[in-house]
């Protein structure tokens, strides 16, 4: 991203075009531009991240492959994993606290995504509520009757 905006500081681009197009704040804009005109390209990049390093490719393996073993076989009662079950199965696995956030950026960072079981009720007959769209539904949407003149209430009698 900061790249971006460097690319754009060479065409002559104002910091404000540019925070709203990259969608950060002016002031980062500003920092970066003064970082570019003083120290050029390598003055932008980023200098990583101020914490404390993540799991090794090692541990993400090993985490990847217990997630996959699921949440039964670390001893919840469901097959729902959760930020905060990922947050103490990393705890358990390697001895290291992660914020249910971190938790969060570390998996979506290794390609995971956050899915959401759908609720569906058990009595739930989908071939039922299938013939009941194609049979029942357009009977009960059936088509309204053809406006006759004076049969709206929009329309007025016309005056004298």
């Amino acid at each position: 991203m900061r790249l971006e905006a460097v690319g754009r500081f060479e065409s002559g681009a104002k910091n404000r075009e540019i925070a709203a197009a990259l969608r950060v704040s002016e002031r980062s804009v500003e920092r970066w531009r003064r970082q570019w005109r003083e120290q050029g390209e390598e003055g932008v990049r980023s200098k990583g991240s101020p914490g404390r390093p993540g799991l090794s490719v090692d541990q993400i393996t090993k985490l990847e492959r217990e997630l996959e073993r699921g949440p039964l076989a670390h001893g919840w009662a469901d097959q729902r994993w959760t930020l905060a079950r990922v947050k103490t199965l990393i705890g358990r696995l390697f001895h290291v606290s992660y914020t249910v956030e971190g938790a969060w950026r570390l998996l979506k960072r290794h390609g995971w995504s956050w899915q959401q079981p759908a609720r569906q009720a058990i009595e739930r007959g989908d071939e039922a509520a299938e013939l009941w769209k194609k049979e029942v539904w357009p009977q009960v949407k059936a088509r309204r009757r053809p406006a006759v003149p004076g049969s709206s209430a929009r329309t007025r009698p016309a005056s004298r």
